[in-house]
């Protein structure tokens, strides 16, 4: 694979924005959407700190999730399912087909589709995956709490499904 190695952990939480001098942020500390992007970028970086050394990437994660989950499903309903534009999904899906983690098979009902399937090294890829996104999951509840897990997890869906219906 040619993909760039996992931040560490300490260039994770660098690259996330983690204690940036308070004068240059003063103004963004309630800027919801800049907390937003702070929290997801810090989460991502962690989570690929976590599993880069095992040459896993885990921007694959959402995409290994849902193929496993619906085998031969097109790429059309998997764009919309991980909520990714097309050019950003194919470039995914050929890295993913590079690294023999998927199988695209012509659909006999349409000919310009494709179906998609994890290969057994997918299988065994998100297998792995799912191990450091449990591990992961639990350090995150231990960060906000159970009962706040669920109350974020809410209020991030309304957030999604709000903004994407505009």
């Amino acid at each position: 694979m040619s993909r760039k190695r996992a931040p560490t952990a300490e260039t994770a939480l660098e690259m996330a924005g983690s204690g940036p001098s308070e004068r240059l942020t003063r103004n963004l500390d309630e800027v919801l959407a800049y907390q937003l992007r702070r929290a997801q970028e810090a989460s991502f970086a962690a989570f690929a700190a976590r599993v880069g050394e095992a040459g896993i990437w885990p921007g694959w994660y959402a995409l290994l999730v849902v193929i496993n989950d619906n085998p031969g499903i097109n790429q059309r309903d998997l764009s919309h399912a991980v909520g990714r534009d097309k050019s950003t999904l194919t470039a995914s899906l050929r890295e993913l087909g590079k690294a023999g983690l998927i199988e695209k098979t012509r659909d006999e009902a349409d000919q310009r589709s494709f179906r998609i399937a994890l290969t057994a090294a997918g299988q065994r890829h998100l297998a792995e995956l799912e191990f450091h996104a449990d591990a992961h999951n639990k350090r995150l509840d231990r960060i906000i709490g159970s009962r706040n897990r669920t109350i974020l997890l809410q209020m991030l869906r309304d957030l999604a499904d709000n903004l994407s219906a505009e």
